[in-house]
């Protein structure tokens, strides 16, 4: 299942990336596996479009082949023709492994900031606590894919 994000709309006061600090910024949810352990099904991305894509970050691209399509991996290394980008995921192909470097021009937004939604309705205090630890989180570039 795909990716989804939120992309600026004409109207909503977002018609340009460079219009105001926060019309930079979006929301994606991730809907599958290929970013695991990194990333989870469920959760949230606060993404910032135009930004500056470096080696190890993690990015919402428009997949190669279905542009309509949303899809976030990590970018691994600058290629001749675009960047080549692999899911965290060993057992998940649907990357570079499959459909080679992406164009910069589909490269949508650089990943800045991961919430994890609570699982479950438990609700005592170290099981809040423990979510609020572990809940926002920012991504490093430190996590490689494979």
């Amino acid at each position: 299942m795909p990716e989804r994000v939120r992309e600026p709309e004409r109207g909503d006061g977002a018609e340009s990336v460079r219009g105001g600090p926060l019309r930079a910024f979006g929301l994606a949810e991730v809907y599958n596996p290929s970013m695991v352990p990194t990333l989870q099904p469920g959760d949230q991305l606060v993404v910032r479009y135009g930004a500056v894509v470096r080696p190890g970050d993690v990015v919402v691209l428009r997949h190669p082949f279905r542009q309509d399509l949303l899809i976030v991996k990590r970018a691994v290394e600058r290629r001749d023709g675009g960047w080549w980008v692999r899911g965290d995921n060993p057992f998940v192909e649907n990357d570079s492994r499959e459909f080679g470097a992406v164009p910069d021009e589909l490269v949508v937004a650089r990943a800045w900031l991961r919430v994890r939604p609570p699982r479950g309705l438990q609700r005592s205090p170290r099981a809040v606590a423990s979510w609020a630890f572990s809940a926002v989180r920012p991504l490093s570039r430190r996590l490689r894919a494979r």
